[in-house]
């Protein structure tokens, strides 16, 4: 009798789970929906003779789609089949985002890693030609660690003190109007920085290329990324911590120097690389205003200066006429990988001074 009386509460229990949670497709079934739909795919191939695979991958990916989507709806129903639905979705679109990110870098990786070695980053191209073989990046290494360097100095004190402005003190039509501007500047095409640069600072000084000139047009691409990274980090800083050291009398400028900017340290340094590795990559401006030389340049404010974009720009307009080992185009792959690692060490690096520069906890 006791016995009957404790199980009837658990039978009654896992009824209810089993009406209220319905029937299930099973397990595996996202897998013979993939399977399904690659079939039918390849069969539509061979049927209407389609010549690239592209289609047939997305042809597989839509009926994979539809048949998860209606087999979920002939059995759980349609709410289940709707939600089931907007999961795949989530679930394509993060695969769609990370593939072909995936297929770049692994694509860059073999075609630059041939030529890694310490000679490619110890000597520059001076004296080496399209046909020649050695050569290396030194030149345009430096080139591109001053001109971002020059860029960081000029851009990040002004975006974080224009983002303070806008958090702290930005009210009225002054405030709406930077507000504006920062929006438009960061939609601006990098040429146009690269243009009104070379409008009034080398036609209008009557100057020839030189490295900081394109740090100029990097600064102003940098300044608005920064404006807005920065002024995000500074709004997530509670609102209560301003309140308690503005109810202990101390004076505003002191709160944002001693309570707000050091909780969104580690935000700002995040910010700030995230900034630099934005424009560490750009080829358009400094096309107009660096130049191109393949020999070592140290100095920023004088003559060419090259950059590791612009050394890919360079050496994969030489391949005309090149050997059929194509030697510039294997010198332009190893700068791309080279950059793309830069800007990796760059993300990285704002990863773990963000963790340092974090609040410690007790």
């Amino acid at each position: 009798m006791n016995g009957a009386l404790s199980t009837a509460p658990a039978t009654a229990g896992t009824s209810l789970r089993s009406t209220l949670v319905g029937a299930r497709i099973p397990a595996w079934a996202p897998y013979a929906s993939a399977a399904a739909g690659a079939g039918v795919a390849l069969l539509l191939r061979r049927l209407l003779d389609w010549t690239g695979w592209y289609t047939t991958f997305f042809a597989a990916a839509a009926l994979f789609v539809i048949v998860l989507t209606g087999w979920s709806f002939a059995v759980e129903g349609r709410r289940q089949a709707k939600n089931r639905l907007a999961a795949t979705l989530v679930a394509a679109s993060f695969v769609a985002a990370i593939v072909p990110l995936v297929l770049i870098l692994t694509y860059i990786g073999i075609k630059g890693i041939s030529v890694f070695s310490a000679d490619f980053f110890l000597h520059s191209m001076n004296g080496v030609t399209s046909r020649m073989a050695g050569g290396g990046l030194y030149h345009a290494l430096i080139g591109t660690l001053e001109q971002v360097a020059i860029a960081a100095v000029i851009a990040l004190p002004i975006g974080i003190l224009t983002a303070i402005y806008l958090v702290e003190y930005g009210r009225g039509t002054f405030a709406r109007t930077v507000t504006f501007f920062v929006d438009v500047m960061t939609g601006v095409p990098s040429i146009v920085a690269g243009l009104f640069v070379y409008t009034f600072l080398l036609l209008g000084f009557g100057l020839r290329p030189f490295g900081a000139a394109g740090a100029v047009a990097l600064a102003i691409l940098m300044i608005p990324v920064s404006v807005r990274a920065s002024e995000e980090m500074l709004k997530l800083v509670p609102r209560d911590l301003r309140d308690a050291a503005y109810a202990l009398g101390v004076p505003k400028w002191r709160v944002i120097v001693r309570v707000v900017l050091p909780t969104a340290m580690s935000g700002l340094i995040t910010s700030s690389l995230l900034a630099i590795a934005r424009v560490a990559g750009e080829t358009a401006p400094l096309i107009l205003l660096t130049g191109y030389t393949a020999s070592i340049n140290f100095d920023p404010f004088s003559g060419d200066q090259a950059t590791l974009p612009m050394m890919v720009w360079d050496q994969l307009g030489k391949r005309s006429g090149t050997t059929s080992n194509d030697l510039t185009e294997a010198r332009a792959w190893g700068a791309a990988l080279t950059l793309v690692l830069l800007v990796l060490l760059l993300n990285v690096g704002a990863r773990l001074l963000a963790r340092l520069a974090r609040p410690k906890t007790r």
